[in-house]
């Protein structure tokens, strides 16, 4: 049987999200369509709970070849030293945890990372960056960015070009200079963090794409969510069928190394 990168999705808090029936235990959710989205380059997906135990959770993060970031509600501004501003959303204190951890230790370590929206934000926030808590409010000449789902518009809707770099990897990767994109989000990237290095942008000069200096780490991020038109957008599949590449590549050092260390005495 063929070997399947095994790549980490971190899981969102289901009362975070939502208004629940009074009982209801407390539970761990996530859009199914990243699982699919990474299944269908030849990843195995695997939820990572919320849990306190830092132990725990390493043990989890050892087993992993890469992590994937996902979309989700607004980041604790406490978590980048923030007051919080009175159009702050939702957030998931828990979460925030778990995936600023595991997006540090993956960086730390140079497995691949790819963050989509919120997953952005904390690859920024977990390497020093600071976010806007909302766009249209603090980000000056800020067009619309907050296409939400049940306000008239589809996730797959597309709402606004951006602009990639010529010197990027990102373009690169997606061959175009300028690409249209969705946009579900009403935060974004304040200050980048200094390992960073912005790949597009907005009509309006927001980030909206980066990756990590280092060329030889796989670390891309997108303010837009790519798995929603991967099949059907070349450009989109790209970006997941880059980022399959390199956890193919992680699990074949990851194999190597296990060979190597049954192959020794004793």
């Amino acid at each position: 049987m063929e070997s399947r990168p095994i790549i980490g999705i971190p899981t969102q808090t289901l009362q975070s999200i939502e208004i629940i029936p009074e009982g209801l235990p407390l539970s761990w959710v996530m859009n199914h369509r990243y699982y699919v989205a990474v299944a269908g380059v030849g990843g195995a997906p695997f939820m990572i709970p919320l849990l306190e135990d830092e132990g725990v959770l390493r043990a989890l993060y050892e087993r992993l070849d890469a992590v994937f970031l996902a979309g989700g509600v607004d980041m604790d501004p406490a978590s980048y030293g923030e007051e919080r501003h009175p159009l702050c959303g939702r957030t998931d204190p828990p979460r925030d945890r778990v995936e600023l951890l595991f997006a540090r230790w993956a960086l730390q370590e140079g497995k691949p990372v790819l963050g989509v929206c919120r997953g952005m934000q904390v690859l920024n926030v977990a390497l020093g960056g600071t976010l806007l808590q909302d766009c249209a409010e603090l980000h000056p000449g800020a067009i619309k960015h907050d296409y939400f789902p049940g306000a008239g518009h589809e996730r797959d809707y597309l709402a606004h070009t951006v602009t990639v770099r010529e010197d990027t990897r990102l373009r690169a990767l997606l061959g175009e200079a300028e690409v249209p994109v969705n946009s579900m989000h009403h935060q974004g990237i304040l200050r980048l963090a200094e390992g960073l290095v912005a790949s597009a942008h907005a009509p309006d000069g927001l980030v909206e794409a980066f990756a990590v200096k280092v060329a030889r780490t796989f670390a891309y991020a997108m303010q837009w969510h790519p798995e929603w038109r991967c099949w059907e957008t070349p450009f989109y599949a790209a970006i997941f069928e880059a980022f399959g590449r390199a956890c193919r590549q992680r699990m074949s050092l990851r194999l190597q190394a296990s060979d190597l260390a049954r192959s020794q005495p004793g």
